[in-house]
């Protein structure tokens, strides 16, 4: 089955250059053009991943994100304008995993797509050990599910992919740049602050669970460590 799109952008340029490409790649296209229209498709067709502009009629789209974000843990890709600097760190922030900026190159947002997608679809240690522990941490990629003591963690593709990547190398620091290539499989062609924006979320959701451990750890100038 072809993996499905939801297209959300109020530029009728935008979104038939996007539909014909996106069909053309084999994907499944839906589209709305407004924030309202997006989250009523988005229930009802629960998509694969969602390409989400930010500036949109009704509901904006970092709103959008947000009430997404508490619903479901579908992959979302902004889009932004070149001068939309804050808007993109809080998109990121809320839950969005990656952003293009407008004007963007064609293959530059199918890699994203692609990339995106394989994350969200993949199971990390289909050749290696069934879970990870990490002190009370229990991480079972074969089921996809993380449990830090009794309490279960609800935590989207990105977060998953991200904290199991530092249960493998718990104890080492690992940079940003190392980061951005394991979890989002980019060289340099990625913003280091995907990896800051998904850090803190990530820490977020470890700190609701257990607060008053500190198992996320920041070495300043270097990067991150998961601590037992």
């Amino acid at each position: 089955m072809p993996a499905r799109v939801l297209i959300v952008d109020d530029e009728p340029s935008i979104v038939e250059m996007l539909a014909y490409n996106l069909k053309r790649a084999n994907y499944e296209v839906l589209i709305a053009m407004d924030g309202e229209a997006a989250l009523a498709l988005a229930r009802q067709e629960r998509p694969d991943l969602i390409v989400l502009d930010l500036m949109l009629p009704r509901l904006d789209g970092l709103e959008v994100c947000r009430i997404l974000r508490r619903e479901c843990d579908v992959p979302i890709l902004m889009l932004t304008a070149r001068d939309a600097e804050i808007d993109r760190v809080v998109g990121l922030e809320l839950g969005a995993d990656d952003y293009v900026v407008k004007p963007f190159s064609v293959r530059e947002l199918l890699a994203r797509i692609k990339s995106i997608l394989r994350r969200a679809a993949q199971r990390p240690a289909e050749s290696g050990p069934e879970a990870i522990r990490v002190g009370t941490l229990e991480i079972d990629p074969g089921r996809h599910t993380a449990c830090l003591g009794d309490v279960e963690l609800e935590l989207t593709p990105l977060e998953f992919s991200l904290l199991y990547t530092l249960a493998r190398h718990a104890g080492r620091v690992l940079s940003r740049e190392q980061l951005l290539e394991q979890v989002w499989g980019y060289d340099d062609t990625g913003d280091l602050r995907l990896v800051d924006a998904a850090v803190k979320r990530l820490r977020a959701r470890l700190r609701q669970a257990a607060p008053r451990a500190e198992l996320l750890v920041t070495v300043r100038g270097v990067g991150y460590k998961l601590v037992a």
